[in-house]
């Protein structure tokens, strides 16, 4: 699991030692991921599969991407579809995905890139690996979440915001044991790349086995933690998670996160997404590809999308539709 890697984490920004007086957040519920497919037969993990919408708000839906080895030929992605009303993150760990849309944009992201994708108003897109690692092959393994946008930013004008890896901000814990990428918002004063219309906090952390990572999270925000690879425990009470498991935290100023003293055979350290942000506290509505405030709304959305008003595949890929 390469992501972004330093040879001396030593040299990096520490995060704040806990203060005596923090409030550390309790763990509320620990959820395991349904296995599903998307698009054209990736297999991914449902990771908010029976999470309260309550305690996800200003997110919508989040899928853990694999881990899949893909012999030569079977590298699969998603056929060209529409979204409205939020935004898609998608985060590459190992592989490489091919993104396009109806507005000429998108690009290539590899192993520790990111792809922000503003919906708004309405696009439509392809992810697809490219060509020669189909021919190839190869490890696939990421993340996509989805972003709600707030009832006044739902139709804003789509837009990309590609993050490659080496612009994210790398931190360290206090001890050297935690390596842990910023790739939005801010954590203990560091600020991530991504540009985001709700605030929220966007990290993956590495934790060596043994070592545990307590990180200051601002307050307003909801805390939840996904498990990517190996096993561990969860705040301060020590509850065990696992590969595919949510964390949901409550209130609180600091969250924590600890890798047990062995993986396994295929794990060196503990993989955590961690995730939050402050409420919109505004109606949903969703079906599909649309996130919106009303079911009116939504139906609309199909109406649009059915009449063309959200875009046109570029004539060179009518025929992958």
């Amino acid at each position: 699991m390469p992501a972004v890697t330093v040879d001396n984490i030593l040299a990096l920004p520490r995060i704040t030692e806990t203060a005596p007086d923090s409030a550390p957040r309790p763990v509320l519920a620990v959820t395991t991921a349904p296995v599903g497919y998307e698009g054209e037969g990736f297999p991914v993990r449902r990771a908010f599969a029976g999470v309260d919408m309550k305690h996800l708000d200003p997110f919508i839906h989040m899928d853990q991407m694999g881990e899949v080895d893909y012999a030569p030929g079977e590298p699969k992605g998603t056929p060209w579809h529409p979204h409205r009303g939020f935004e898609t993150v998608t985060y590459m760990i190992d592989g490489i995905m091919e993104h396009q849309d109806s507005n000429g944009g998108g690009g290539t992201i590899g192993g520790g890139d990111t792809q922000w994708m503003t919906a708004g108003g309405g696009i439509l897109h392809i992810e697809t690996p490219p060509e020669h690692l189909v021919v190839s092959g190869g490890l696939f393994h990421g993340v996509q979440l989805w972003v709600n946008l707030p009832r006044d930013n739902k139709m804003a004008a789509p837009r990309y915001q590609d993050i490659t890896g080496n612009k994210v901000a790398l931190l360290s814990s206090p001890d050297g044991g935690a390596l842990v990428r910023v790739i939005a918002g801010e954590v203990d004063g560091h600020q991530g790349p991504g540009s985001t219309y709700t605030p929220i906090s966007l990290v993956h952390a590495t934790i060596a086995p043994g070592a545990r990572l307590t990180l200051p999270w601002n307050p307003e925000f909801n805390a939840l933690a996904y498990v990517l690879a190996g096993e561990g425990t969860v705040g301060a009470e020590r509850r065990p998670v696992r590969m595919g498991q949510t964390t949901v935290f409550g209130r609180g100023d600091t969250l924590t996160v600890a890798a047990a003293d062995t993986q396994d055979s295929r794990t060196e350290s503990l993989e955590v997404f961690i995730l939050g942000g402050k409420p919109i506290r505004e109606p949903v509505a969703m079906a599909g590809p649309f996130v919106m405030n009303t079911k009116a709304e939504v139906i609309q959305a199909f109406e649009d999308f059915q009449a063309g008003r959200l875009g046109s595949i570029p004539a060179a890929h009518e025929t992958l539709a």
